[in-house]
């Protein structure tokens, strides 16, 4: 079986649809190494020319550097040949004296607050479209409402999240100003708080329905196919573990692969290697078999990644291999397989 990457699969009820392989622009905010401008330019028309039609960034990618750089990527490409989806939930301040945290290598000069309140929604997609330079946002999603981000402040986020910034996507919606909303984030447990509380079109989860980890298989995955929530899968290649293969400084979670997990990717590239298939075929195309799945999210940072991702999923990966990874304990037993 293979996946055309820029086959299109529906969101939400307003006509929205976006292609099997979708741009992540965390690069584009520097994440983990800096970036040239240029090789952001190429890595746009290389994903144009492969069909990529759904791109996705965030005010937190780069502290706005990433909305930035991707609206002056996409200046004259006409707007109704893409979707597009960033986040709201951290406003960003001016700081000249600012400096680089988190995983980004190098940052614009603002600070970032905190706010899911309806008006700190409402403030976020604006500026937002400042960054952009453009008139429309297609999907809005309320970001990193969990634990590793809001410590012993997530129940108050999660209160203002649903009594304020859900409120005001919820009305844009209506009003055909945003076409789908959602929440963005790599926690299951939220998300399934989230799709009880509220009417979502889609959910970003980030890395957790992949050959590593499955976490969101037994609930999340099947919740969102009775309630017609589509999911986007990012960060599906591990943070590159699951496409470099178990090598020398293999990343994880953006931190060095622990020995159980480069264990594991070695006896998944042993399975590959008898197939004679690509460990990145396997591992982008495995997430798209789940009915949930509408689209695999990867960063990319130049037009050569965006050429091998591409090509990855139209690998004619063998029903074979999936069976033996099954039969090896390396795949979910219950986790439906491509081939199905």
């Amino acid at each position: 079986m293979s996946v055309d990457p820029s086959s299109r699969r529906p969101i939400g009820r307003g006509g929205l649809a976006v292609s099997a392989l979708g741009l992540g622009c965390g690069p584009f905010g520097n994440l983990l190494a800096e970036v040239p401008d240029g090789a952001l330019r190429e890595t746009v028309a290389a994903a144009r020319g492969a069909g990529v039609r759904y791109v996705d960034t965030a005010p937190f990618y780069g502290h706005g550097l990433s909305e930035h750089r991707l609206g002056e990527c996409l200046r004259g490409v006409p707007r109704d040949s893409y979707v597009l989806s960033t986040k709201i939930g951290r406003l960003l301040k001016p700081d000249a004296a600012a400096r680089t945290t988190g995983p980004f290598a190098s940052t614009s000069p603002f600070d970032i607050v905190y706010d899911y309140s309806r008006d700190g929604a409402l403030r976020s997609l604006e500026d937002s479209l400042q960054r952009l330079g453009l008139a429309r946002i297609d999907i809005a999603y309320i970001h990193d409402v969990n634990p590793k981000w809001a410590g012993d402040a997530l129940e108050e986020r999660y209160r203002q999240a649903m009594e304020g910034a859900y409120r005001a996507l919820e009305r844009l919606r209506g009003e055909g100003v945003i076409g789908a909303i959602g929440v963005g984030v790599n926690d299951v447990e939220i998300l399934q708080r989230f799709a009880r509380d509220g009417d979502f079109d889609v959910f970003m989860l980030a890395g957790r329905y992949t050959l590593l980890d499955t976490t969101a298989l037994p609930a999340l995955l099947p919740h969102c196919v009775a309630r017609g929530i589509a999911v986007t899968l990012a960060a599906p290649l591990a943070s590159g573990i699951l496409a470099t293969g178990a090598v020398p400084g293999a990343k994880f979670w953006y931190a060095d692969a622990p020995p159980e997990i480069l264990d594991r990717v070695r006896r998944i590239e042993a399975v590959c290697l008898r197939h004679r298939t690509p460990l990145r075929a396997v591992s982008l195309q495995f997430p798209l078999a789940h009915p949930a799945l509408v689209s695999v999210v990867v960063g990319m940072r130049s037009a050569q990644e965006v050429a091998e991702n591409a090509e990855a999923l139209r690998v004619a990966v063998p029903a074979d291999l999936w069976r033996e990874l099954r039969a090896e304990g390396l795949i979910d037993p219950a986790a439906p397989l491509p081939s199905a």
